[in-house]
Order: structure tokens, then sequence, then C-alpha cells
């Protein structure tokens, strides 16, 4: 009976955990279409600021433009700025990123390039600040759906080093988001700004849908609407002062999209690892009942034979 009671009692504890992850694995798909309706909010600023900033390099060429977030200078420090999470329970998520960004600092040192990390995500600073490595600034406990204040606060501090000449270069490390189950840290040059990257490019929209029960993600391409400016089109300002003012709108918008695909790939990392975990506790669930009826088929076996061997003497 002992056992018994042993294998009912862990039956109870498998069901109370799958009711956790499975809430879990809801408000996480809640929070993901949260994401991508701020993401549908903000893409007609985006949009816009594209058209002018592609009007603007058919007036002047960006690369003779004299401005500070375009000067490239010899690298000497390089600044790495690192997006993570700051809960867990999301799978691989925080352990990609991380060894991303490790990866890459190895890379600069061999090359005899100095770092600095300028941390997004309590996971990211509890992990480099216990291996004392030299960090420039931290970002903690933010929104876990991003927001354009924090991105903005984040540019800032960034762009500060960078004009100060405290760091000649900004790395981006953040998760892109591809699928459900798939996503991929990358890296990419966030300063100084280069031209090519100003021009308009066609995007996707990535929508959480529900098909058959089950979550989905459903791709939309998405086409940059840009006009060429007219010819006569006179500025009150010079080109060169009206780009001087929008690059760092274009910065605080390139963050925010890297800080929201990176909210959707925790986001989408959590609901598979609570699926899976969900799963899991069915089968354990079915395994110990099964477990639990041959006990108890034994052990009403065993009363029956002694009840016979009883009667019997």
């Amino acid at each position: 009976m002992a056992n018994l009671k042993f294998i009912r009692d862990r039956i109870s504890s498998v069901k109370n955990t799958r009711k956790i992850t499975e809430a879990m694995r809801l408000v996480a798909a809640a929070k993901v279409r949260r994401a991508q309706q701020q993401v549908l909010a903000t893409r007609p600023f985006a949009d816009r600021l594209a058209q002018v900033l592609y009007r603007l390099q058919s007036r002047i060429k960006f690369e003779d433009a004299n401005l500070p977030l375009l000067e490239e200078r010899a690298v000497k420090t390089v600044g790495i700025l690192v997006i993570s999470g700051d809960r867990g329970l999301c799978g691989g998520y925080n352990t990609n990123v991380i060894r991303r960004a490790e990866n890459r600092a190895k890379e600069l040192k061999a090359q005899g390039i100095d770092y600095q990390y300028i941390l997004v995500g309590r996971k990211a600073v509890q992990y480099f600040t216990r291996r004392s490595q030299p960090i420039a600034a931290k970002f903690a406990n933010l929104e876990q759906i991003p927001t354009a204040a924090e991105a903005n606060m984040i540019v800032d501090e960034a762009s500060s080093a960078f004009l100060a000449g405290k760091i000649d270069r900004v790395e981006l490390i953040y998760t892109r988001f591809l699928s459900l189950i798939s996503s991929k840290p990358v890296v990419q040059t966030l300063l100084p700004i280069e031209p090519q990257g100003l021009e308009p490019t066609d995007d996707e929209i990535f929508r959480l849908i529900t098909r058959g029960g089950q979550f989905q993600v459903e791709r939309e391409k998405v086409e940059t609407t840009v006009r060429e400016s007219p010819r006569d089109l006179i500025f009150e300002q010079e080109p060169v002062q009206i780009l001087n003012a929008l690059l760092p709108l274009y910065l605080d918008n390139q963050l925010l999209r890297a800080m929201q695909e990176a909210a959707a790939s925790e986001l989408a990392s959590r609901m598979t690892a609570m699926n899976n975990a969900s799963d899991n506790a069915v089968d354990l669930i079915s395994s110990l009942t099964l477990q639990y009826n041959k006990a108890r088929q034994a052990s009403i076996t065993q009363e029956i034979l002694e009840v016979v061997g009883g009667s019997s003497v």
C-alpha cells in the first residue's frame, strides 16, 4: 500500500505540474500576439522613416556626409551589445545568445581588439558579471514586450560611448526569429551606420495564428513603399542637417526591431519548452498510471491468495 500511495501522490504532482506548464504556454502565446501587434503598430513610422532616408539619399551621398554616426575609424575597442532575456524556462534561448557573444569576444581578442559588453537582460548581466568580464553598461528588468523608450535609452548609452571615442564600433548580438521552433543568434553592426544599410528593403511580418487547435506562424511579405522625391523639392534645411537629425531615430528603430525579434524568439522558445514539458507530463502520467494499475492488481491478487490460503487451512 505504501508503494501505491507513492505512485498516486506522484501522479497528482505531475498533473499539477502539467497545469502550470500549460498555463505558461498559453501566457507566452498571448504575449507573442501582443508582440506582433506592437510590430504592426510601429511599422508605419519605420516605413515613413525609410522613405525620408531614401529621398535624402537621392540628394546627397551619405559617404561624403561628415557626420559623427557615419564616421569609420581604426577599430581598437568594440562594444558588444547583447540582448538576452530576464527570465528562464525558455529552452536554450539565453544560452545560445550568450555563447554567441562569448565566441565573438574570443574572435576579437584573437585579432588584438579590445571589447566591452553592453548587456540587455538579467540573464546576460548575471552570466558576464560572475565571470568578471569588461561591462560598459547593464540594462535589466525591462518590459517583456520592448518599448521605444527602452530602445532609446540603450541607444543613447551606446552612441554616447561611440561619440566619446571609448569604443570604435558597436556590434549588436540578438536572436533572430525564424519560427516557433527555430531562432538564430546573429551579429549586426549598429555603429558606425553603414550607408548601404539605410536603403529600404522588403520585409516580413510574422503572425501567430491557431489552426486545427495548434499554434502556427504565418509569414507575410511586405513591400516597403518608397517614392522618388520630386526634382523641384526644396528643403527648408540642408539635407545633411536633416540626415543628422534622423540618424538617431534610425538607430532607435533598428534596435527596437531587434529587441522585438528577440522578444518573439524568447516567447516562442518558452512556448515550445512548455509544450514539450506538457507532452512529457502526459507521457509520464500514462506510464505512472499503468504502473499504479499493475501494482494495484498485484496487491489485489496477493490479498485474494491470502484469503484463499487461509480458508483452506
